[in-house]
């Protein structure tokens, strides 16, 4: 890998001290926790997540899903109609979501945010695939994708070791310090909108990470994924959002992820659960609901339409996922447009 990584700073030593808690994440912008969460929980929530995507054709078949060993031949990514059909599968394990809720994170993220905190609804896994680098997650700061309040926190954890040419999540030490949503622009990758970080000082923080390990920050913080640069291994991890309860969150964070591609509702979700302790778990909290902003995401779209017009490869790859997704949306008849074009 041609840049340098930096070594997180493990907090294990500050684990009961909040006072010391906040003040590394005021000074570096996150948290990083060895072994934080329970191992064995997450070997098996990663057993019965790599079981469904080798049910789906991702994980080659015959061997072990905890190795998860992918079939390349099936590479997709969010936005695409095939990520969503097997992703939503996993999505509706009730182990996958009762990670979000178990005491050790629940009760760190307490600790730092000084008051009880929950998860949000929309919980999140990331499954990538390797060989696929353009559609890495670009350089990004969370606040543009989920909003709601600046003192959201984004609890990021491998499901299964995840060393660096797996493709860990890095976080640009001190950046949350510009203290602003900055410029975001088009891009591949998960959420399409990356930033310049040009004009950003500081350095790129990651680690070989091992299963239990935890990396917290606020939603103002600069960030990436590496590029999984393995031969056939699938990168697989809980990218959860949490908050303060009585502070405000984004109408759109309280559906499941992705519904957009599929009209996936929590009935769907909770049809085959054991039990009903989680759902609806958000309604019994005050937290005041806000509209989701999508100047973001419109100008993101915007300068895809422009690019793609000039044939950017990156951009037509994006209007032709939009036109395959729904082609009887207004964004896919403007993206069609433009691909008629090529």
């Amino acid at each position: 890998m041609a840049e340098t990584l930096k070594e997180l700073r493990v907090s294990n030593d500050a684990q009961n001290d909040p006072e010391e808690l906040r003040r590394r994440l005021d000074d570096e912008g996150y948290l990083f926790f060895k072994q934080l969460q329970n191992a064995d929980k997450l070997r098996a929530l990663r057993r019965e997540m790599l079981t469904v995507m080798q049910e789906g054709g991702w994980i080659v078949a015959g061997t072990d899903p905890m190795d998860g060993i992918a079939d390349v031949t099936r590479q997709c990514t969010e936005g695409d109609p095939e990520y969503t059909d097997v992703y939503h599968n996993v999505y509706k394990l009730e182990a996958f979501h009762d990670s979000a809720h178990e005491p050790e994170i629940m009760n760190m993220l307490a600790k730092i945010a000084g008051r009880p905190v929950m998860p949000h609804p929309q919980k999140i896994a990331r499954l990538w695939f390797p060989k696929y680098t353009e559609h890495t997650t670009p350089i990004h700061q969370d606040f543009v994708h989920f909003q709601g309040n600046f003192k959201t926190f984004t609890a990021w954890a491998p499901v299964g070791d995840c060393p660096i040419e797996l493709g860990g999540l890095a976080v640009l030490a001190g950046s949350h310090k510009v203290n602003k949503v900055m410029d975001h622009h088009f891009s591949l990758g998960a959420g399409a909108l990356c930033i310049n970080t040009d004009e950003l000082d500081g350095e790129w923080h990651s680690t070989n990470y091992e299963i239990g390990d935890t990396l917290i920050f606020e939603s103002l913080m600069v960030h990436k994924a590496l590029p999984n640069y393995t031969e056939d291994r699938l990168r697989v991890s809980l990218d959860n959002r949490y908050l303060a309860i009585g502070d405000a969150i984004a109408d759109h964070m309280l559906d499941p992820h992705l519904n957009i591609f599929n009209n996936l509702e929590w009935e769907d979700v909770y049809r085959n659960w054991k039990s009903d302790d989680l759902k609806y778990y958000w309604k019994q909290y005050d937290n005041p609901v806000v509209p989701r902003d999508f100047s973001y995401s419109n100008k993101g779209f915007d300068e895809a339409l422009e690019l793609g017009k000039s044939g950017d490869e990156r951009a037509l790859i994006h209007l032709r996922r939009i036109v395959k997704r729904d082609p009887t949306t207004p964004q896919a008849q403007a993206a069609q447009s433009v691909l008629s074009a090529f």
